[in-house]
């Protein structure tokens, strides 16, 4: 059932199709795990393994609509990434959050098929761009699912230099908590983008997670800092850190610099047990701290192999829409289109606003 390819491809350098493809291969990653529902919410790889191989398998699908809508996942991040075009020229935080902010209550207008989540549907209608600090919810106890992780590769692509490290963390944190404002979701936020940044440096990946607890004290301190809801974000800081540590240490990860390992075997049914294992409540990939750890847990054991990364993160029995976005990002910003299937990318909805977005973040990456 693995597919990995038998030489691997040669990792190109980070430029403007870098970009395109990964906005681009997002849109894919996210319809294929979506599957207009049928597979984010089926509890089986296998199932939906067999269910492919029925359909010509991967590189014979064209993705497109309506077989193939995208999820709220690309809506969101679309909204985010637009948001981030239009307002960086200013290159004031707080212009940006608020564009954030207008984005995602104009993008609720296109979920209809798209199974928005519960706490994005909900948590978008308190936010108030209009007024000062409106891009700012109060804390929610509840509020530690996936939908800030799903949504904030883009603000890696934006700001992907070292030197950017403290925007990333704003701009991340801030959009992540604006529909959920609990640290293991908006932390999820902070992964997806920071894991982007790491991929256009070229950063090994063996060192993405160390790197993501080595970061966390700083998203803290910024949090100190706005002075908004910290008691409450300081209670509950420690479950997204402590589960990362427990993942990485049973990959061989924890030094960052190890290679990974994987068990033998580890087809469809051992990577759904793992899916649901490092879950919060059972359904893998649905919070915050596991979406972006299922994607890179992908990315790794994936290589340069498309067909491999999506057995990996979208063909599992958990939110397969919210992990496969991720990791396909992260795919596109290394390996780019060349060796994706064109049946799977060039007809994904919204490609052309996918394309424009990554076209701009690159501009503004430069700056």
């Amino acid at each position: 059932m693995s597919d990995k390819t038998s030489t691997e491809i040669k990792v190109t350098s980070n430029t403007e199709d870098n970009y395109v493809a990964a906005m681009v291969l997002s849109g894919v990653g996210d319809a294929l795990g979506f599957k207009n529902g049928s597979w984010e919410f089926c509890h089986s790889g296998n199932e939906i393994y067999q269910e492919l191989k029925e359909l010509g398998g991967l590189e014979n699908i064209p993705v497109r609509v309506p077989q193939w809508l995208v999820s709220d996942d690309t809506v969101m991040h679309l909204a985010t990434g637009e948001a981030l075009v239009k307002s960086s020229k200013g290159n004031q935080l707080k212009e940006i959050f608020t564009a954030i902010a207008k984005a995602y209550k104009d993008c609720m207008k296109d979920m209809k098929d798209r199974a928005p989540g519960i706490t994005c549907s909900s948590e978008v209608h308190q936010l108030r761009p209009n007024i000062e600090n409106g891009y700012r919810i109060p804390f929610n106890p509840k509020g530690g699912g996936c939908g800030g992780a799903m949504r904030s590769m883009c603000i890696g692509l934006r700001y992907p230099k070292p030197e950017d490290l403290n925007d990333l963390i704003a701009v991340s944190v801030e959009a992540g908590r604006m529909t959920h404002h609990h640290p293991t979701g908006f932390l999820g936020s902070l992964a997806s983008a920071l894991f982007t940044a790491y991929a256009v440096q070229g950063k090994p990946a063996v060192s993405w997670g160390r790197g993501l607890l080595e970061t966390l004290p700083l998203a803290l301190k910024y949090i100190e800092s706005t002075g908004h809801c910290v008691e409450e974000n300081k209670k509950e800081w420690s479950y997204f850190a402590n589960a990362w540590e427990a993942y990485l240490a049973s990959r061989n990860l924890s030094n960052g610099e190890s290679d990974p390992i994987f068990p033998e075997p580890y087809g469809f049914k051992e990577r759904d047990e793992f899916v649901k294992k490092v879950s919060y409540a059972g359904w893998g990939g649905a919070s915050g701290h596991d979406a972006p750890m299922i994607a890179y847990d992908a990315y790794l054991g994936a290589g340069s192999s498309w067909k491999e990364l999506c057995y990996r993160s979208m063909f599992h029995g958990g939110d397969s829409d919210s992990t496969g976005v991720i990791a396909a990002c992260w795919y596109g910003v290394t390996y780019g289109l060349e060796h994706v299937p064109p049946l799977n990318h060039k007809y994904v909805e919204y490609r052309n606003r996918l394309k424009a977005v990554g076209r701009a973040l690159f501009r503004y990456s430069l700056l």
